[in-house]
């Protein structure tokens, strides 16, 4: 077939591309009783528009009110809420590591997903309506809105595991992915409307375009860059006159090992302060929301949020990356890093490189998620893409090409396998 495309993967990105469109569609349906025009005049007027905005990048259009509002952030903090449990709770992190226990958190994840779309869709529905948003405001109009909402999350939630099945790539990541990608459209046409109006300079606008792709050339480096620490795996006799040979490997530790997880931990605690103090008449309050605004807090913001992103990386790199268990196993496999003894030592080694190497990952996931808001300010144009839109799309889109790939090599082996045995068959047959 042209392209390598054989008819299983022609099936699977159809199926995945239908999925993705009516995952996009949804999310441009308007939720039953709601004025999406008073919505959208109240986040713009009111200075929330921050944190409506970041749900929006994550989610399935919260400041429109759609019937996909609540997205994949869902099954996104459950999945969250889990992963780190099994850093703190040792029962959680044992099932972690076993097929079966890893199920049963798989279902325990869904059931906490619906029970938060509840809450989320509840308190959505009370907002909608203290601003003057909801027609019909009343105890029904509440419950259409909380059914709409949570049953829209739930077949999001399942439309993106379908994805992961039946589809290629990580379903939930691509439905992130894809809904960022069409923000690509509006802002380049927003883009040509501000040079014909005069409002940005034709210079200003190529410096603008060539910042964005330098950002993105980086982050696809720095997305593949990774330590390898070298692994030797002796020769073992294995029984019966069997011989396993000697080896030799390596563990690759990637700068970015956190992903995008600190900035997005970053941005939710910043941006909650300064959307909350928008609707307080204190003055105090008001300066905290000037303090946290990307506009109007300046350098003061800028160090500030640099500084959490690099704390959560370390953070959320400790929950996830477990040396003591990696160093075990190794362990029992009878394999060592060149020059450290096996155990402790070799938690201790593998712990201070990941030391090392997460400071300039968490640094850079700093300068990528302030550069397009800097330029901006300075080029006079709204970026559509964050730093954590561009880590989002570079790491999904990567995985993605890679399963691809894998899904090709694998077809034309079988393909290899079944030539070789007809041929095996056919001399059989000669012979006898």
């Amino acid at each position: 077939m042209s392209l390598g495309i054989d008819k299983e993967l022609g099936d699977k990105l159809k199926f995945t591309f239908i999925a993705l469109l009516i995952y996009r569609i949804g999310a441009h349906i308007a939720a039953p009783g709601v004025d999406v025009q008073a919505l959208v005049d109240f986040i713009r007027n009111s200075g929330a528009a921050g944190f409506f905005g970041l749900y929006d990048t994550l989610g399935g259009g919260l400041s429109r009110a759609t019937v996909f509002a609540l997205g994949i952030m869902p099954y996104i903090s459950a999945s969250i809420i889990f992963q780190l449990a099994g850093g703190v709770v040792p029962s959680v992190g044992k099932m972690q590591k076993d097929e079966e226990g890893r199920k049963k958190i798989t279902q325990w994840t869904r059931y906490a997903t619906v029970v938060l779309s509840l809450a989320q869709a509840y308190t959505y529905a009370l907002f909608t309506e203290s601003i003057g948003a909801m027609a019909n405001p009343g105890f029904t109009s509440r419950l259409i809105m909380v059914i709409t909402l949570t049953t829209g999350a739930i077949f999001v939630m399942w439309l993106g595991e379908q994805i992961t099945e039946r589809g290629i790539g990580n379903g939930m990541s691509l439905l992130i992915a894809f809904s960022i990608l069409e923000g690509l459209w509006p802002g380049t046409l927003q883009l040509i409307q501000f040079i014909n109006g005069g409002v940005v300079s034709p210079l200003g606008a190529l410096f603008f375009i060539a910042i964005v792709v330098a950002v993105i050339a980086a982050t696809v480096a720095m997305t593949m860059a990774a330590r390898r620490i070298p692994i030797q795996i002796p020769r073992k006799v294995m029984g019966r006159g069997r011989i396993r040979e000697g080896q030799k490997t390596f563990i690759p530790i990637r700068l970015i090992t956190a992903g995008v997880m600190p900035i997005i931990f970053a941005q939710t605690i910043i941006v909650v302060p300064g959307t909350i103090a928008n609707f307080s008449q204190s003055p105090w309050l008001q300066d905290l929301a000037s303090f946290f605004n990307p506009v109007s807090g300046g350098w003061a913001y800028a160090i500030v949020f640099a500084l959490m992103v690099v704390v959560f990386s370390y953070f959320y790199t400790s929950i996830i990356f477990n040396s003591v268990d990696l160093s075990e196993n190794l362990k029992k496999q009878g394999g060592f890093i060149p020059g450290v003894k096996p155990g402790a030592s070799t938690a201790d080694y593998i712990d201070g490189v990941l030391s090392r190497i997460t400071l300039p990952g968490s640094l850079f996931l700093a300068f990528v998620s302030l550069v397009p808001m800097v330029v901006s300010n300075w080029v006079g144009v709204q970026a559509q893409f964050g730093g954590t839109s561009v880590l989002i799309v570079v790491g999904v889109l990567l995985d993605t090409i890679a399963q691809i790939e894998q899904h090709r090599t694998l077809r034309k082996y079988d393909g290899f396998m079944k030539t070789g045995r007809v041929k095996f068959r056919g001399r059989q047959q000669r012979y006898m």
